[in-house]
């Protein structure tokens, strides 16, 4: 496999050329066609559909590829989170068109189809295709246990009303469909055979600021979400930038190191705009409307499209600061963060793995394994916790006797990542290691003193850097918030780098923050991945509902193109879910997360406090 084959084929499917996180600007005939084949990460899979053969030339591969005007943006995007440069692969794209078409090749129209006609009717003729290219770009993800499936038909309807008559007509027809929000959740639930809705089109934002709400399209991501509620001095409860918001809550509820505070589920909104499966509208505050808040373990399928959701507004401080506050067992972090949940101190709370701290500080895989053995052989941390807060919240911490990373100390660290392992920060380390662990950090001088041992600087942290995008990285990392926690949590961009070195399949679970349970399923994750050769890590532990349950993510990795991998991991995933299952016997208080997909909608209370979801009145 060729390089430019090898990069086409490796596209993780996390939708992050769809937003503008670095400022660098978006693909242009992405954000003005909106299909996902006329975004990178579309044209990473018809490019390796053409050279494998797997898809002929149609009108739209021609139209895909003349679009292209090989900005490099992508280039940059795609470096960030998996150091790829996706640029290559858009030239060949256009190479492999332009010889077809120079050859006298054939260019195949789109079959004509009166099921199409009349959703052409219902949303324009643009906005509904059956042609095999497009089709092609929402056929699969780098799951594990999906097998591609080519949609008959892909729809992208502007509003409810056009929702409302699209299901109808898909109904009449007897069509089965699935509802696609950026398709970033990779695990194989938004293909269908049948017809797929794409929903990026409704990008409405509506605040309304009296009433601490903003009224959300199903085609707004959460870093757009976030950025426009920080320009009026709010803050909004999302996950990772490129899932849209409405569909990830109803995907998982939406989790983030924030739902320490802000909680997650019902939580999130106030209200929610629904298309039903009947093609019916309904908002959950209707009396007549389906109970959404309930759950139920044998629940299957959505209950319906969500066209709008009423998410809540929260408000940032201007005192905020952040803390990474170590630790050298997990049993420790899990004591601190719990106590900091009872006692409601903190905004934002999760504890952190070696992988999560090094992948996310990083700018390439080679520093991040530097990172990851310097923090856990040289600085004897093997957690660290994060609380963002006011500064009552971080005073209170240093009454509680912790020592702690603060936001100057976390800024020279990521920027001199690259000294960690010189013999002038260890020797300044070794100076300072004597009483009890970490207390160098409380030092007055110490800040000054690791600056002058780790030289942190732009130009230090991208030094590894491909050196055609070096420039523009050095420039990005002289940005204050690509070094602050506060903005990276609120935004999550670092996040999408788990799946850098290889496809991240998370392993989720709620349940309390018992120190012998979660260390218990934790060991259990490690075995069963071990056993089956596969790369895993802790992923990060927030603390929910005051701290009486938690949300607690493991990682296991795989080659998304390597099918011996590809039948392990489906293994270890179906041991992992009956260990899971055991645990939820025998403990009555774990939840897989599996039972709670599809319906982010409900109380978080009918998951986090009853492992088999409401159980009826006797």
């Amino acid at each position: 496999m060729n390089d430019v084959l090898q990069t086409a084929k490796n596209c993780r499917h996390y939708a992050m050329c769809k937003i503008d996180f670095l400022g660098s600007g978006l693909c242009a005939p992405g954000a003005e066609k909106h299909y996902v084949c006329f975004y990178p990460q579309g044209r990473m899979d018809l490019y390796a559909a053409l050279a494998e053969g797997r898809v002929p030339v149609t009108e739209k591969c021609v139209e895909i590829a003349e679009s292209c005007d090989l900005c490099g943006k992508c280039d940059y995007q795609c470096y960030f989170v998996t150091e790829m440069k996706p640029s290559a692969v858009m030239k060949a794209l256009k190479e492999h068109i332009a010889l077809h078409l120079k050859s006298g090749g054939e260019v195949l129209a789109a079959e004509k189809d009166s099921i199409l006609d009349g959703l052409k009717k219902i949303v324009g003729e643009y906005w509904a295709s059956n042609d095999r290219a497009v089709a092609l770009t929402y056929a699969h993800d780098p799951s594990p246990m999906a097998e591609p499936r080519p949609p008959e038909y892909v729809i992208m309807p502007e509003s409810t009303a056009e929702i409302s008559a699209v299901i109808t007509h898909l109904n009449r027809h007897e069509i089965p469909y699935a509802v696609r929000g950026n398709g970033s959740s990779v695990m194989g639930f938004v293909m269908s055979e049948g017809a797929v809705i794409d929903l990026g089109r409704m990008k409405a934002i509506d605040f309304d600021e009296k009433n601490w709400l903003v009224k959300v399209g199903p085609g707004v991501a959460a870093f757009d979400l976030q950025k426009a509620a920080v320009q009026r001095g709010f803050r909004v409860n999302v996950a990772e930038p490129a899932a849209l918001v409405c569909a990830n809550i109803m995907c998982s509820g939406i989790f983030s190191t924030f739902s320490a505070s802000y909680g997650t589920a019902a939580d999130n909104y106030i209200d929610a705009e629904f298309v039903g499966l009947d093609g019916g509208v309904f908002r959950l505050s209707d009396r007549s409307a389906p109970n959404l808040f309930a759950l139920s373990k044998e629940a299957a399928g959505i209950p319906g499209i969500c066209s709008a959701a009423y998410i809540r507004l929260h408000p940032i401080g201007a005192d905020e600061g952040a803390a990474f506050v170590p630790f050298a067992s997990l049993e420790q972090a899990l004591d601190f963060t719990r106590e900091c949940a009872r006692r409601r101190i903190g905004l934002a709370i999760a504890v952190l793995g070696g992988e999560y701290i090094s992948v996310f500080l990083s700018p390439t895989k080679e520093l991040a394994a530097e990172v990851k053995d310097t923090f856990r052989d040289k600085l004897k941390i093997e957690y660290l916790v994060l609380l963002i807060g006011d500064q009552y919240a971080l005073a209170a911490i240093k009454a509680m006797g912790h020592h702690y990373f603060d936001k100057r100390m976390i800024r020279t660290l990521n920027l001199g990542l690259p000294s960690l392992t010189s013999a002038k920060w260890l020797d300044l380390l070794e100076e300072f290691a004597e009483g009890e662990p970490y207390s160098y950090i409380g030092l007055k001088r110490f800040p000054d003193l690791a600056e002058a041992a780790l030289a942190p600087s732009p130009a230090q942290l991208v030094r590894d850097v491909d050196p055609e995008l070096r420039p523009f990285f050095e420039k990005l990392y002289s940005r204050p918030e690509m070094t602050d926690p506060v903005w990276l949590n609120m935004f999550r961009i670092v996040s999408s780098r788990m799946g850098r070195e290889k496809h991240v399949v998370p392993l989720i679970v709620y349940l309390p923050i018992d120190n012998k349970l979660i260390i218990d399923i934790n060991s259990e994750f490690k075995r069963i991945a071990d056993s089956h050769g596969l790369k895993n890590d802790f992923g990060f532990i927030t603390p929910l509902d005051d701290g009486k349950r938690c949300v607690f993510e493991y990682d296991y990795y795989l080659d998304q193109n390597d099918a011996d991998e590809k039948v392990k991991m489906r293994q270890a995933m179906m041991e992992a879910g009956m260990m899971i299952e055991r645990f939820t016997a025998e403990t009555g208080t774990v939840t897989w997360i599996m039972h709670v997909f599809a319906q982010g909608f409900s109380r978080k209370e009918s998951f986090l406090y009853s492992a088999a979801g409401n159980e009826p009145c006797p």
